[in-house]
C-alpha cells in the first residue's frame, strides 16, 4: 500500500484539541500479489489516546467513503496501526501486536480481523523522507458485529459479570496468557460490546482490541496500572472473576488445542525477527507450563480471582 499525504501536518496536529476533526486528504494505492492495483482518494486523521500522544507517528483512521475513492469506497472507515516511529524496533512491535489479534481470531469469531500490509509513505510536504514499514488494518466494529449476526452496544453500562459468561471467561484467560491487564468493560476501555441482533435482552459479548500494552508484545512504553502493583507488563495477573473448574477446563482446553496454531502464526510471520519469535513462543509456553498443574489453576483462577 502507498499513502500519499501531508505526514508532517498529521504529526504536528495529532495532539491539538479537536484532533478528530483534523481530517486531511490522502491518495491510497493498493498493489496485490496478483498485480491488481486499486487507487483512490481517502481521508485520514489521527486517532486513539495513549499512542496518539506518546508516539511520533499517531495511529490513524482512514476513511474510504469519499466520492473519489472508487472501488476502495467499499472499505468504509478503517483503523490503521503503523509503527510509533520509523525504526525496526517499533515495526517489530506492530508485527507482534498483529499476531496477538490473529491468535485471538483462532479462538472465536467474535474478534476483530486484521490485515497486514507493507506501507510506502510519501509526504507531500517533502519534510519527511519516503520510507516503508509494516502496518495493519483493523476490521470495522459494525462489520465484525454483522458477521456475527450482532449489533454494537455502546450506550449502556455493563460490568464484566453482566456480559456473556463464556466469552468473558475466554477473554480473561487469554489476557492472562498474553499478560494483558489493559482492559475495562465498565468504561469501554479497549473493548467493544456486541449483542445478538434483534434481542435487546440478551447478554452482550465482549470483543477486545488494542493489544499493544501486554507481556507478549512488551513495548518499551508499556507500564502496568500502578494500583495492580506489578513490576512490569511481563508479570501475569488474572483479572477475571472466579469460575468453576469445569468452566476453566473447558476454556483452557480450547487454548491448549490452539497452541499449535499460535506457534505456527508466530513462526510463520516472515518479517518478525527470530529473536522475537523465540521470545513470544517462550512466553506462551510459560503459560501452558503454569496451567499443567491443577493446583495452579485453582489458586490463580479461583482463589485469587477478582471479587469485585
Amino acid at each position: 500500500m502507498t499513502i500519499v499525504t501531508d505526514l508532517k501536518k498529521l504529526i504536528s496536529e495529532k495532539e491539538k484539541k479537536g484532533f478528530e476533526k483534523n481530517i486531511q486528504p490522502a491518495t491510497v494505492t493498493f498493489l496485490f500479489a496478483d498485480s491488481l492495483e486499486l487507487k483512490g482518494e481517502a481521508e485520514i486523521r489521527p486517532r486513539g489516546e495513549f499512542r496518539r500522544e506518546e508516539c511520533y507517528m499517531p495511529p490513524v483512521m482512514i476513511n474510504f467513503k469519499t466520492g473519489e475513492a472508487g472501488a476502495l469506497k467499499k472499505l468504509g472507515r478503517l483503523k490503521f496501526v503503523w509503527p510509533c516511529d520509523n525504526t525496526i524496533y517499533y515495526e517489530q512491535l506492530v508485527l507482534k501486536e498483529y499476531l496477538v489479534y490473529r491468535m485471538y481470531n483462532l479462538l472465536t469469531e467474535k474478534s476483530f480481523r486484521v490485515r497486514l500490509v507493507k506501507v510506502n509513505y510519501t509526504d507531500i510536504s517533502g519534510k519527511i523522507k519516503p520510507h516503508k514499514t509494516y502496518g495493519f488494518f483493523i476490521e470495522d466494529v459494525d462489520d465484525m458485529a454483522k458477521r456475527n449476526n450482532c449489533t454494537e452496544v455502546d450506550t449502556e453500562k455493563f460490568f464484566t459479570e453482566q456480559t456473556n459468561r463464556q466469552q468473558a471467561t475466554l477473554i480473561a484467560l487469554f489476557n492472562y496468557m498474553i499478560g494483558n491487564t489493559d482492559q475495562a468493560v465498565s468504561v469501554y476501555h479497549n473493548i467493544k460490546l456486541i449483542r445478538n441482533r434483534g434481542d435487546s435482552l440478551s447478554l452482550p459479548f465482549i470483543v477486545p482490541y488494542d493489544f499493544d500494552c501486554n507481556g507478549l508484545v512488551d513495548p518499551d512504553y508499556a507500564v502496568p496500572p500502578p494500583e495492580l502493583e506489578l513490576i512490569s507488563v511481563r508479570q501475569r495477573l488474572y483479572r477475571g472473576f472466579s469460575r468453576t473448574m469445569e468452566e476453566l477446563q473447558q476454556t483452557l482446553s480450547l487454548l491448549h488445542n490452539s497452541k499449535t496454531g499460535f506457534d505456527s502464526l508466530i513462526t510463520g510471520c516472515k518479517p518478525l525477527l527470530k529473536a522475537y519469535k523465540k521470545e513470544m513462543i517462550n512466553y506462551v509456553d510459560d503459560f501452558f507450563t503454569i496451567i499443567k498443574e491443577e493446583d495452579n489453576v485453582r489458586e490463580i483462577f479461583i482463589k485469587k480471582a477478582r471479587k469485585e
